[in-house]
């Protein structure tokens, strides 16, 4: 006794009642031919790949909108498979990386970073050799980020006594580093 395929009508019937069963053998019977006609439409394997599995997808979904005897099944899907190809062409799709433009990179190169490196540690160096209080001065306005009045109060002494220590602590490390040495 041999098995007569059921028609594609048939299957899109049981589809249409959740059987995925015959969902599978619809996908299977189709899927060579709806990846080919995509990928002729598009140029691109993997976009006709993404494209029939969406078709397909859609006929699960929408299977009992079909009307037999309206079309015949295949020109259907046909319908569906061009219609994502459409939309997929006028989707901005993604540069090969190969054209893509080369992004700069915003990050100092060693170069620089070896230079901020060592203009830190020459701060840091004449920043130890400072008085202890006009160093605190730098530390806590500088470094620290507070307002001068609030380093003016840690440091017990007034607004303006702080600005003076501070304008005394710039200029020996302005003078120390300009010399190459620490004050």
């Amino acid at each position: 006794m041999t098995h007569t395929p059921d028609s594609d009508d048939a299957l899109m019937g049981r589809v249409a009642a959740g059987d995925a069963a015959a969902f599978e053998d619809l996908a299977a019977r189709h899927m060579c031919r709806a990846v080919a006609l995509a990928q002729r439409l598009t140029g691109n394997a993997s976009d006709a790949d993404e494209i029939a599995q969406d078709a397909f997808l859609r006929v699960w979904q929408h299977a009992g909108r079909w009307e037999p005897g309206r079309a015949r099944f295949a020109t259907w899907l046909y319908r569906i498979v061009v219609n994502l190809a459409i939309d997929r062409k006028r989707r901005p799709g993604f540069q090969p990386l190969d054209d893509a433009a080369e992004l700069a990179d915003e990050r100092p190169d060693a170069v620089d970073l070896i230079a901020e490196r060592q203009t830190a540690d020459q701060v840091g160096k004449a920043l130890l050799e400072l008085p202890e209080r006009q160093r605190a001065a730098v530390v806590l306005f500088h470094q620290e980020g507070l307002s001068q009045r609030q380093a003016a109060e840690v440091l017990g002494v007034g607004e303006d006594a702080f600005e003076s220590l501070l304008a005394r602590a710039r200029r020996a490390l302005r003078t120390a580093l300009a010399a190459g040495r620490t004050p």
